[in-house]
């Protein structure tokens, strides 16, 4: 086994709350040591677990972060002043000029060009815009303070 950082230091020096967070410790001690390159076995080995369990308290704890992240942009979707629905087999081409003219309705303003609001929109949809096409609905929001969000 090589050298594997103390995970409960690495967490102290993070501020990891597990009161007011969505992981167990468990989790952030794992997540730490992984997001630093150690592997499973070698954190099973420091835990005094097995590699089976730490792949499985990774996996959970990934898919908490994704939850967090979500209910994030949520979050934020709410209090957005702009929201834009953008329906399935629109062209992506069209959605900037709908971006702007809903920003300058509300007195917003947003940092990027048209061609970077479609890549950012295009690469945050996912598989959900395909070349042009809008395949699957979508929301986009922009904050008072002009940051982009984009959700499926």
């Amino acid at each position: 086994m090589s050298e594997v950082p103390d995970p409960d230091e690495l967490l102290a020096e993070l501020g990891f709350d597990e009161a007011s967070g969505v992981l167990t410790r468990r989790q952030a001690q794992v997540l730490v040591l992984r997001e630093r390159d150690v592997s499973q076995r070698d954190i099973a080995d420091q835990l005094g677990t097995s590699r089976a369990n730490v792949s499985s308290v990774e996996a959970s704890a990934r898919e908490n972060v994704e939850k967090a992240y979500e209910t994030v942009a949520f979050a934020e979707a709410l209090r957005a002043p702009v929201q834009i629905a953008v329906d399935a087999g629109t062209d992506l081409y069209d959605v900037p000029n709908r971006v702007f003219s809903a920003c300058d309705e509300a007195g917003v303003k947003v940092n990027r060009t048209a061609p970077e609001l479609m890549k950012l929109v295009g690469d945050a949809a996912g598989d959900a815009v395909v070349g042009r096409e809008v395949k699957r609905d979508l929301v986009v929001s922009v904050t008072g303070d002009g940051t982009v969000r984009v959700r499926t």
